[in-house]
């Protein structure tokens, strides 16, 4: 929801888990949930607190009626993904998607870093744990999903971790392609900027699409034909959310959800315009 939200609005609001576990009663708080449950509560409630104003405990609580009703990140729906890979990496080039895990297996709660590809089951049946694709990459001829969990930034590599993808497993490493799910947001108030960047449309579900985007540059996000790929969210000096500048050549604003085309290639943020 974090991502979506920050792709349609241009603004990172960390949202608060506490209040899923403490309010949402369709899961079951720190014993465990699903994904799709949770976006049926943010949208049935109208929207979601913040991490700062409802902050995470580790443990079920009671729900605070007052903070549940700061509905500060709204989201209008949610898609499945179909359970196989192709689905999920056309998927995850649109905005990060909400996967479900095998979870539980030790070399995995004490991963450190590296491609993982451990001791955890890949059957559907033992998904245990939530996390969240942000992105994938590839090395030394090694392709992996870039992951946040959910654990702190102790966990991993500060909280994140490459999971191996393109395996000839049905349902990739740790059951990952099985349970795959993401949010949906239309909602924003009009910008005067002349040209949104919006993410390249995310594919119907089932089936994915054929052919998926055409691959930008040496980057890992795909933008249609003619379009041009700019980097919304960058953390740690890598980006983890595109979009898809309408505009062919056109050009980025700074981390932000606006370019500019090329003829009107300086970006005035303060002012929302473009200038030669």
């Amino acid at each position: 929801m974090e991502g979506i939200n920050a792709i349609v609005t241009g603004e990172l609001i960390s949202i608060s888990e506490q209040e899923l576990v403490d309010c949402d009663t369709s899961c079951e708080g720190c014993n465990g949930g699903n994904m799709d449950y949770a976006f049926e509560f943010v949208i049935n409630n109208g929207g979601i607190d913040t991490e700062s104003d409802y902050p995470y405990k580790a443990k079920d609580g009671t729900c605070n009626i007052t903070k549940e009703e700061k509905k500060t990140v709204t989201i209008d729906g949610y898609k499945d993904v179909a359970p196989e890979e192709n689905a999920l990496f056309c998927s995850v080039a649109n905005q990060p998607i909400s996967v479900g895990i095998v979870g539980s297996s030790l070399d995995f709660q004490l991963y450190t870093g590296g491609i993982y590809d451990g001791d955890c089951t890949n059957d559907p049946k033992d998904i245990d744990h939530g996390v969240l694709i942000v992105g994938y990459g590839s090395k030394e001829d090694q392709d992996y999903w870039i992951v946040k969990n959910s654990w702190g930034t102790k966990w991993g590599m500060g909280g994140y971790a490459h999971i191996k993808r393109n395996t000839d497993l049905e349902y990739g490493v740790c059951a990952i392609n099985a349970m795959a799910s993401y949010p949906t947001k239309t909602s924003v108030s009009p910008s005067p900027f002349p040209s949104p960047i919006s993410p390249s449309p995310p594919p119907p579900s089932p089936p994915p699409p054929s052919p998926c985007p055409n691959k930008c540059g040496d980057h890992v996000a795909y933008c249609p034909s003619g379009e041009t790929c700019c980097c919304i969210l960058k953390f740690y000096g890598v980006c983890f959310i595109y979009g898809c500048c309408r505009y062919e050549n056109g050009v980025c604003c700074s981390e932000s959800i606006f370019c500019c085309p090329q003829d009107f290639p300086v970006c005035d943020i303060e002012y929302g315009v473009c200038l030669q």
